[in-house]
């Protein structure tokens, strides 16, 4: 138990069961120390004399043998009524030591008691009976082992009504066990706060796995129940419930505030009236000796509201053990709010992070970055850096469910590297998918500068004013589809992407440029009088519509073969095929538009114009096509992994 934060809080009746414990086994130090001082003083007068043998009273006291045996043995007479002995200052201070230690726990118990035993101690510390010295006379010794009839006190005497009153305190605080919690004193109206206390303890226990801490002590004091906590093995880290009818007082202390904020956070479900976080210093604790205090009153409608909070209260805290060191090893990955978020969403899932931290913590997340995205992941970048901050935390949280996972279902721990690594490349592949949506939107502008242009040359009306409007149209569509380019481009950096998809990204890009100039010439063709032309046009118009269409859908399908659909890997690899077989067939029909034209019969404006446009958007399909060998290689790439 933490003694000196529990005695730092002013909760030291928590402390009594132990107290008493090290009483009793202080009086059996202390009456083993003074058999020894009389065992000295005989040997010292009759040194021919036999010595003492105290071996087997020492072993069970816990003292050295060796060391009394020295004592005793080397005792000799000073002279003026004194002995000296090898040891017999320390033995004088041990005595000593005993006989407060024996004090200190009837003080707790007993206050009125243990202030007339103290008023005692202190008479015979004045009287230099207690003196750690090196001699001592021998009339001493005698007034020390000796119980005088007269009246008069001795330690001997103090030291059997000490055990007495120690033995009272044991009987009237008896051991229990209460669903694991170690019970002392308790009523039979306790029972229920102590079980559901205990109750949320044990559903969460299984989480801290093989970390040390959990240990709960109950005892009555007075007109309250105290439960305390020791949560881990931080010195300065413990909880204690004050129990009175149905309010509940949580005393909480930790070193490190941000967990301290943490653990209030945990039941924000309960109306408790906080205290402000102070810092506090207590000597003899770990580090400097400082910590956070928070206090908490919630005061239940009835027994069972009341009950329900201490279950809540005693789920909560395996989720404190090894907080602070998960914390610092996730903002490595993300932020250091995005950690504390990632951390408190696993409590309230009964997650927790002990098994993540088991398995190797950041060495596993390392791992997974080196076997599944080596040229994806920088050496210290963070993920929320590569997947995005939604994705990263939710990578973050999936790890630490497979961790919990693999530990409670005594799985291999490979097979949760493993499952955490595939996880790690799902959520690159959605990265990956998102930027593909932006290609596509990439091909759908580019479909609606294909849509404007078979539609301006299909037109059977000589309207002045729509080339105008093809143009300014067709003039607003790239500039968009500019700035899309140059946000893909920006993000496939950010996010280290595939080099492919820059690639993609450039064909769709070019291909626009080339269906905003023919719609540029478009707009300022003269209107087709020739029929035979026109149809053509229209014909090689509408392919370049369909390649838009089918890259599009060729894209969508290669999108969804990182998720092992084989159904889409033969729709992205057909999508390729009819993208070559619309940039033949546009091939075919521009070579049929410039024989017409080299036929004769047109004026030059229509000759050239419906050549440049011919063009135009047979270039734009030349496009298309080798936007189709990119996503050929994209999906195969995807199939081989």
């Amino acid at each position: 138990m933490k003694t000196v934060i529990v005695k730092e809080l002013g909760q030291a009746d928590i402390l009594l069961p132990s107290l008493v414990a090290e009483g009793l086994a202080a009086n059996d130090r202390i009456k083993l120390r003074l058999s020894a001082l009389q065992a000295a003083a005989q040997h010292a007068r009759e040194p021919n004399g036999a010595v003492a043998d105290l071996a087997v009273e020492s072993r069970a006291a816990g003292i050295a043998p060796a060391a009394l045996v020295t004592l005793i043995g080397g005792a000799h007479l000073a002279g003026d009524g004194k002995i000296v002995a090898p040891g017999l200052a320390p033995l004088l201070k041990g005595i000593d030591e005993d006989a407060e230690a024996m004090l200190r726990a009837v003080a707790v118990g007993d206050r009125a008691g243990g202030e007339g035993f103290q008023a005692r101690l202190t008479s015979l510390r004045a009287a230099g009976h207690l003196d750690a010295s090196a001699e001592i006379e021998i009339a001493r010794i005698g007034r020390l082992t000796g119980v005088a009839h007269e009246g008069a006190d001795s330690l001997h005497r103090l030291v059997m009504d000490l055990h007495k009153a120690l033995n009272r305190l044991a009987a009237s605080h008896s051991e229990d066990i209460i669903a694991g919690a170690r019970a002392f004193g308790i009523r039979k109206e306790d029972r229920a706060a102590v079980e559901s206390f205990m109750r949320g303890v044990n559903q969460t226990r299984a989480l801290k796995f093989n970390h040390p801490g959990l240990d709960a002590t109950a005892i009555r004091s007075g007109e309250r129940l105290i439960i305390q906590n020791d949560i881990g093995t931080t010195d300065a880290h413990v909880v204690v419930i004050a129990v009175a009818v149905n309010a509940v007082t949580v005393t909480y202390t930790d070193v490190h505030r941000s967990r301290a904020s943490f653990f209030t956070s945990q039941l924000d479900k309960f109306a408790v009236k906080w205290s402000g976080l102070d810092r506090h210093a207590a000597a003899g604790l770990e580090e400097n000796s400082s910590f956070f205090l928070v206090s908490g009153l919630y005061e239940a409608r009835d027994g069972e509201d009341r009950d329900a909070f201490l279950a809540a209260l005693g789920a909560s805290l395996v989720f404190l053990i090894d907080w602070n060191k998960a914390r610092k090893l996730l903002r490595n990955w993300v932020t250091k709010d995005d950690a504390v978020r990632i951390l408190g969403w696993a409590a309230r899932h009964r997650i927790g992070h002990r098994a993540f931290l088991e398995l190797g913590g950041n060495e596993l997340l390392g791992a997974a970055v080196r076997n599944a995205a080596p040229t994806r992941i920088g050496f210290g970048e963070r993920l929320d850096q590569v997947l995005s901050r939604d994705a990263a935390m939710d990578f973050l949280k999936t790890t630490l469910q497979i961790s919990t996972e693999a530990l409670l279902g005594g799985q291999s721990s490979r097979l949760a590297r493993d499952r955490i690594g595939a996880e790690l490349v799902r959520h690159l592949d959605r990265v990956d998918n998102a930027l593909l949506a932006i290609v596509l939107r990439q091909i759908g502008l580019a479909h609606d500068v294909a849509m404007a242009v078979f539609h301006h040359i299909a037109d059977a009306k000589a309207d002045p004013s729509a080339g105008k409007q093809l143009a300014a149209r067709a003039s607003r569509i790239e500039q968009k589809a500019d700035r899309i380019a140059i946000e893909a481009r920006a993000e496939i950096v950010r996010l280290n992407a595939r080099p492919i998809i820059e690639e993609l990204v450039d064909r769709v890009e070019e291909a626009i440029d080339e269906l905003e100039q023919a719609a540029f010439i478009a707009s300022l063709a003269p209107h087709a009088t020739d029929a035979v032309l026109k149809s053509a046009l229209v014909a090689l118009s509408s392919i370049a519509v369909t390649a838009a269409e089918v890259a599009a859908s060729g894209l969508a399908a290669a999108a969804e073969v990182q998720e092992g659909r084989r159904a889409d890997s033969e729709d992205a690899l057909a999508a390729v095929a009819r993208l070559i077989d619309a940039e033949h067939a546009a091939d075919a029909g521009e070579r049929d538009i410039t024989a017409r034209i080299f036929a004769g019969g047109l004026d030059v404006a229509a000759s050239l114009s419906a050549l440049e446009l011919a063009r135009a958007i047979e270039r734009s399909t030349d496009r298309f096509a080798g936007f189709g060998h990119l996503l050929r290689r994209y999906t195969m790439s995807d199939l081989s992994a």
